[in-house]
Parts: C-alpha cells; structure tokens; sequence
C-alpha cells in the first residue's frame, strides 16, 4: 500500500510568538528558524553541470533555490546585502557540501553598478552563466499609503523591479538557448493586502515582466517563468514585512492551514530552471497552499 504525505501536517506549523528584526532580517535569528532544505531536500542531478545567479540567496526562498540547486549538480552565485552575511556563510557552506562551486556577492542591488557587476562576477568564476533566478525583494508594512514614505517607495521599487530588470539586462549577453530565467512573483500580485501593497505592486510588475520577456526570448530558446509564493515563513516576515498581529497568525492565511517553509518551494525552480520544463513559457506557478491565483 502506497504511504501518503497529508500536506497539513507534511510540516509543522509555525506558530510564530510575538518577534521583531531590524530590516532585512535573518534566517538564524528567526523563531522558529525556516527550514531551507539543510535537512531536508535530496537531489537527483537534475541541473548537473548548469550555472545559476539567485539574488537574495542567502536566506529564506532564495537560499532553498540555492542549496536545491547545488544538490541537483550545479555551481551557484548567491548575491545578498552584506548585513545577511550570517545567512549567506550558512547558504555558502551548504553548496560547497554538495561538491559545487559557491559564490558569495555581497552588495546592494538598489546600485546599477552591483547588479552589473554580479553577472559579471558569475560569469568569471564558473565560466559562463546559464540559470538565472530573480529573488532579491522588499518588503516592509505602512498602516496606510498616506503613511508611506516616497523614499520607502522608492527603495521597494529600486530593490524589487529595477533590480530584476538590471540583473536580466546584464545577463542576457550570457544567455545561450536552454538557459532559463526565473522570477519571484507572490500572491500579493493578485491579492494586493493594503499594509504592503507597494511591494505588491513590485510582484505585479515581475510577474508581467516574465511574461512579456518569454515572449521575446522562447523564439531564441531561453526560458522564462516566474513562481508565485503564498505565505511563507521568511526573515521578509519578522523584519517588518507584516504588522505583529498578522504576523502571530501566519498560519491562517493559507486554506492548508499552516504556513508555508522556503524548501517547499524549490521543487518549482528546479522544475522550471530544467529540462523537464521545456515546453514551459511565459508561466507563472504558483505555490500557495490553496491561496487561488487566476
């Protein structure tokens, strides 16, 4: 008889108690810590021999991508601000663990200069660049939009969309057929929740920038997708991503019945980053323990 996984119980709640993190927050300073896969995610060579760049790479989503990545055969570049420095060591060490070759880039990607010059690195260090994985974000509440500020504004706008678009730029020169690009949209794109919906609209503008980009580059055989999380348990939430009282009942939001853990969404970006993905454009899949998308 075939064992069955009940997804509600597969991993345990969060349940997380009253916390707070200056931004933009720490995976290892989180209560209870997120599972990124360290224990938990088993690779089958799936990207053997590929090359991928993950912004944000250090904790939460990006750093499951990352060590799923390197346990499915391939060298990774992670690119984080350098005050994530304790998660990216973590992230780095786990690579280097699987036998592939890791890349710390340390940097603000709100500068033109650090988005360019993490292609750049990449491609110097593994010899060619051919996964690349939009992640990097910012996500911090305002009781209203009268109260946020245009600065903040425009530093969710710098770090989210200008980056994404940035970092592709640079990347495409790389970018031979077969090679796959990879966004990190969000749920917030098609239910905007007024607390943050500057960085909702920072998901919106990705997850259309996947779209009109896989129209462009599937004729030159590059694929491009996007994922779209629901609520998952990341530094982004402790760190002023949600007001306390929402952030106590982490768990409800989704129809599951719990929150979601980072490694629980790796599977998506192995699977759109492979082979097996190959007739796949212009997606957006969306990962979000029944949260309905369109």
């Amino acid at each position: 008889m075939t064992s069955l996984n009940d997804p509600r119980t597969l991993f345990p709640k969060v349940n997380p108690p009253n916390q707070l993190q200056e931004h933009p927050g720490l995976d290892v300073e989180m209560t209870p810590t997120a599972d990124i896969g360290l224990e938990t995610y088993k690779g089958n060579d799936r990207l053997k021999g590929r090359k991928a760049l993950i912004t944000g790479g250090d904790s939460g989503i990006g750093a499951a991508v990352a060590i799923a990545y390197a346990r499915e055969g391939a060298d990774v570049a992670i690119s984080y601000l350098p005050e994530e420095e304790p998660d990216a060591e973590r992230v780095i060490k786990a690579i280097e663990d699987a036998g592939q070759q890791a890349l710390a880039l340390p940097g603000d990607l709100q500068e033109l200069a650090q988005c360019e010059k993490i292609v750049e690195e990449t491609v110097k260090a593994f010899g060619g660049l051919d996964i690349l994985v939009n992640n990097a974000s910012r996500q911090i509440w305002f009781e209203s939009l009268a109260e946020l500020p245009d600065e903040e504004f425009d530093a969710t706008m710098k770090s989210n969309v200008y980056s994404a678009f940035r970092v592709t730029k640079a990347a495409l020169p790389h970018l031979e057929p077969g090679s796959a690009i990879i966004f990190t949209s969000s749920v917030e794109s098609y239910q905007p929740s007024p607390p943050v919906m500057h960085y909702s609209m920072t998901k919106a503008a990705m997850n259309n920038l996947s779209k009109g980009l896989a129209q462009e580059l599937t004729p030159k055989g590059i694929r491009v997708n996007a994922v779209a999380p629901g609520p998952i348990w990341t530094p982004l939430q402790p760190s002023h991503g949600q007001p306390e009282e929402t952030l106590t009942n982490f768990d409800d939001m989704a129809p599951l019945g719990r929150a979601g853990q980072p490694v629980e969404l790796a599977g998506a970006y192995v699977f759109l980053a492979s082979d097996e993905a190959s007739y796949v454009m212009g997606e957006t899949l969306a990962v979000t323990g029944g949260m309905i998308t369109p």
